[in-house]
């Protein structure tokens, strides 16, 4: 059976349904790493000192300690019985959790019962994650036209941008408030209003259908019952390579988090820190489809080393520009670093990666290669932290450092990938797999 004959390609409402997933996972997940960096010492901490800070950042990177072990699962799930269905899962699951967060008492109400119970919710938001963008990048990939995947998948980050954009703006006022306001009930409320935009991006994914790819894999049989099987036989290189490239995404928690504590004891206010963000990810609404219509046009490879090397670059005077008291030229940089750097390969690696793996392990392939390699990501602002990072003297160099180093490896990683981009989806992720997987159907 073909796969037009059970179901069409609908790239338009699948980017649309991707993008607002990805909105409300990352509205939740920025919050977080925002509350962490200004909040949470303060609340669920005994002192609002470096130490509490640095434990903070701890609890921000729990989630990325779940990830892996939610790739296994929801991307077993997703090989299984189909990408939509589990997205509808790591939907309500990160929404849940988000809106647990508000309500939870504060160090001063229940002591260490607090940092723990917080550690609790992070590690519910890290097993949604752990799927969201696999299986949202997945599902577009498969939709999309064999010769627009990499604009189309660009959607999937697309999304995060807009949801850090929302988390920012509704964070703003909070920090705004009077201390005593915003560490009691101020900052609950961004939490509680999570609800809302779970609710929208419910009904939007939900009428979405499965993709044409899945749906004639599992008629033809290709379905593994234990994908992580195949996927450590045929695809255990890419995965690797998938973990090394996935180091990029330490940018963006640099950039989002790191940066805001950094900017702080520099001196700048904290919502000015935070429009930084507010206007490079504005921008990056644009330049990242950009990007990915690039990728279209001369390969995946070329684009997402630029936006690796960039980043490396363009780092240490962003974070030199925070202490010059030059605002026009900190959101300059702020623009350039983010938007027109480290944007490019945020945009290309839904295609990217999901192209290294076929049908039958794409879910569990890019779920589990990328959840290892964001590790790095979730564990960047503690690390840095504890490096000095955070520190008025020679911080910027620290962070300058850490960056460049992650960007060489993803971007040595990608180096070794194979161009895919006249490749037909049918046959990514290798013809010998390919080939292999109908002979071995009972894995």
């Amino acid at each position: 059976m073909s796969a037009p004959a059970m179901t069409r390609k609908t790239p338009v409402k699948a980017a649309v349904a991707s993008f607002m997933g990805s909105a409300v996972e990352y509205y939740d997940f920025f919050l977080f790493g925002s509350a962490a960096a200004l909040i949470f010492p303060t609340v669920f901490f005994p002192s609002g000192d470096q130490a509490a800070l640095v434990m903070s950042f701890a609890t921000f990177g729990f989630a990325y300690i779940a990830r892996p072990v939610g790739a296994v699962i929801l991307g077993h799930f997703g090989d299984r019985i189909g990408r939509q269905k589990v997205l509808m899962f790591t939907l309500l699951l990160m929404g849940a959790s988000t809106f647990i967060i508000g309500c939870l008492p504060g160090f001063a109400q229940i002591g260490w019962f607090a940092p723990a119970l917080l550690v609790v919710c992070r590690l519910m938001q890290g097993l949604s994650a752990a799927g969201e963008q696999a299986g949202a990048s997945s599902l577009t990939l498969e939709h999309a036209p064999d010769d627009r995947r990499a604009f189309f998948t660009s959607w999937t980050l697309t999304g995060t941008q807009g949801g850090q954009i929302l988390a920012a703006l509704i964070f703003i006022p909070v920090v705004a408030m009077p201390d005593d306001l915003k560490y009691s009930w101020g900052w609950r409320v961004p939490f509680w209003l999570s609800a809302v935009v779970v609710i929208v991006a419910f009904f939007i994914r939900r009428t979405l259908h499965e993709t044409p790819e899945f749906e004639e894999a599992k008629a033809e049989g290709r379905i593994s019952r234990m994908p992580l099987i195949p996927l450590l036989r045929d695809h255990w290189r890419d995965v690797i390579r998938v973990i090394l490239c996935a180091f990029i995404a330490a940018v963006s928690t640099v950039f989002g988090n790191l940066a805001l504590a950094y900017g702080k004891v520099v001196g700048l206010d904290s919502s000015l820190t935070l429009w930084l963000v507010v206007v490079a990810n504005i921008v990056a609404l644009g330049t990242q489809p950009m990007f990915g219509n690039l990728a279209d046009r001369i390969g995946r490879k070329p684009v997402f080393i630029y936006g690796a090397l960039s980043s490396a670059v363009l780092m240490p005077f962003y974070m030199l520009s925070m202490s010059s008291g030059i605002a026009p030229l900190t959101f300059a940089l702020a623009v350039l670093t983010f938007s027109c750097g480290y944007a490019a390969a945020n945009a290309v690696w839904p295609a990217f990666y999901g192209e290294m793996f076929s049908t039958r392990v794409r879910f569990s392939g890019m779920a589990i290669g990328t959840q290892l390699g964001f590790l790095m990501a979730g564990f960047a602002p503690s690390i840095v932290a504890a490096l000095g990072g955070v520190s008025a003297d020679g911080g910027w160099i620290v962070i300058s450092v850490f960056t460049a180093v992650i960007a060489l490896i993803a971007a040595a990683s990608a180096a070794t990938a194979r161009e895919t981009r006249t490749v037909p989806t049918a046959q990514v992720g290798g013809v010998r797999a390919t080939e292999r997987e109908r002979t071995r159907v009972a894995a």
